[in-house]
């Protein structure tokens, strides 16, 4: 150990902070070698990965804009589909609106013409029954207008010639003369 001291002593002066020059040279080697595989290999692949990972960053980013394009394409689609469906609703309901009021009327019409054929059947009845009850009225007076000459005149209208002649004249008298009361 004295001899190690010794031989240090010999060299010169130590500095503690400075290392030895065959360290420096050392040292300075591996890390240019370290240096010159960094750069060949090492650095290569980081740029290749970091170019992927920005690819795989700006085509997602594409990606996202096109689906979100294509999201706000669908809903002005389906905005525009609602708009038309609600207009399709909106004429349906008029359609039919007017179908119904298309109906009303018809059955009111139809309505009309039962009631109008109703009432014309009804007067037609009216008229039979009057023109019934007039001729059974008319031969009933005629037999009272026949009963009534013959008290009056006295003679014997058997003749039944004779008998209609009178009883037809009697009823044209008869309508002459209630005719113009009746207007």
């Amino acid at each position: 150990m004295k001899t190690l001291i010794l031989a240090a002593a010999e060299e010169g002066p130590i500095n503690p902070v400075l290392p030895h020059t065959s360290e420096i040279i050392l040292g300075l080697i591996s890390f240019l070698l370290l240096l010159f595989v960094m750069k060949k290999f090492v650095s290569p692949r980081f740029e290749t990965l970091y170019a992927e990972r920005a690819a795989k960053i700006e085509g997602g980013i594409e990606k996202a804009e096109q689906a979100q394009a294509q999201a706000q394409q669908a809903l002005d689609q389906y905005k525009a589909q609602l708009a038309e469906a609600r207009a399709e609703a909106a004429r349906i309901r008029d359609d039919a609106r007017i179908e119904g009021e298309q109906i009303i009327s018809e059955l009111r019409a139809k309505a009309q013409e039962e009631s109008a054929r109703i009432v014309a059947q009804g007067q037609t009845q009216l008229e039979t029954q009057r023109a019934q009850i007039v001729a059974e009225l008319r031969g009933e007076l005629g037999r009272l207008a026949i009963d009534l000459a013959d008290r009056v005149v006295g003679e014997s209208l058997e003749d039944e010639v004779r008998r209609r002649g009178t009883v037809d004249r009697f009823l044209s008298e008869l309508d002459g003369t209630s005719a113009p009361a009746a207007k």
